[in-house]
C-alpha cells in the first residue's frame, strides 16, 4: 500500500507532466480563441479569464510555444 501511494504522489508532482498540461491549455485555447473569439473575449474576468489569458499568452509568444510544443513532443517520443 505504500509503495502504491508513493507512486501517485510522483505522478501528482511530475514538472515535466504539469509543463505539459500548462503548454496544452495555452494551445488549445489560442485555437478556441482564434476559432471562436467571442466564447473567451466575454469572460475575461474570474475562473474562466484563465483560458483568455492563455489565449493572449499563446497569441504573443506563438514562436516560443511552438518550440516547447515541439521540445515536448520529442521528448515524448525519445523519453
Amino acid at each position: 500500500m505504500l509503495r502504491y501511494c508513493s507512486q501517485i504522489k510522483s505522478a501528482l508532482f511530475n514538472f515535466t507532466s504539469l509543463l505539459q498540461v500548462i503548454i496544452l491549455l495555452i494551445c488549445t485555447s489560442t485555437y478556441i480563441h482564434s476559432s471562436w473569439p467571442a466564447i473567451l473575449d466575454k469572460n475575461k474576468t474570474g475562473l474562466l479569464g484563465v483560458f483568455w489569458k492563455c489565449a493572449r499568452i499563446g497569441e504573443r509568444a506563438s514562436p516560443y510555444i511552438s518550440i516547447c510544443c515541439l521540445i515536448i513532443a520529442f521528448n515524448q517520443l525519445l523519453g
